[in-house]
C-alpha cells in the first residue's frame, strides 16, 4: 500500500469507503468533515492506496496537547492484511515529529472489531468520559 496526503479528488472514494466501513452518521456531513479538515493540518489526512485505487484513510491532527484520530477506515474486504496498522504507523510517526506526547482516538463501545485492532497495536483505554457538544449543526 503506497500511504499519500488526501488530494481533493479523492472526496468521493473516501467517502465511499467510509460509508463501507459503516463511519457516516446522519449528524455528520462528509463533505463538511472533509472541507473542516483541510483548513487544519491537512497533512495530516492520508489515504492509502493500492494500485491507484482507495482502500484506506484517515485524519489526524494535533492540538498541541494531543493528538486525535478520526475516520480511520480500511476497506472492509482487505482488512486483517496490515493495512490499518500501516496507517497508524505513520500517523503515530507523524504526530511523534511534531511533538506530540499522546494520541487519542474514540470508538464506539459496540465496535468490538476495532477495539480489538487497538489493542493489538498497543493502545488502551483511558479511565475517561467522553463527552460532546455540537456547535455548528450540519443540517
Amino acid at each position: 500500500m503506497q500511504i499519500r496526503a488526501y488530494q481533493p479528488s479523492d472526496e468521493a472514494s473516501v467517502i465511499a469507503l467510509w460509508e463501507a466501513c459503516g463511519l457516516l452518521r446522519s449528524w455528520n456531513d462528509p463533505k463538511k468533515d472533509i472541507q473542516r479538515k483541510l483548513t487544519v493540518q491537512r497533512e495530516l489526512f492520508l489515504v492509502g492506496t493500492l494500485e491507484g485505487r482507495i482502500v484506506a484513510a484517515v485524519m489526524a491532527g494535533y492540538d498541541g496537547h494531543r493528538g486525535w484520530v478520526n475516520y480511520l477506515a480500511v476497506d472492509p474486504t482487505l482488512r486483517k492484511a496490515g493495512l490499518g496498522r500501516a496507517l497508524m504507523e505513520r500517523v503515530e510517526r507523524d504526530l511523534t515529529a511534531m511533538g506530540c506526547p499522546k494520541l487519542n482516538l474514540q470508538v464506539r463501545t459496540s465496535n468490538h472489531e476495532v477495539l480489538a485492532f487497538y489493542a493489538r497495536i498497543g493502545y488502551a483505554r483511558d479511565e475517561t468520559v467522553s463527552l460532546g457538544k455540537r456547535l455548528i449543526p450540519d443540517e
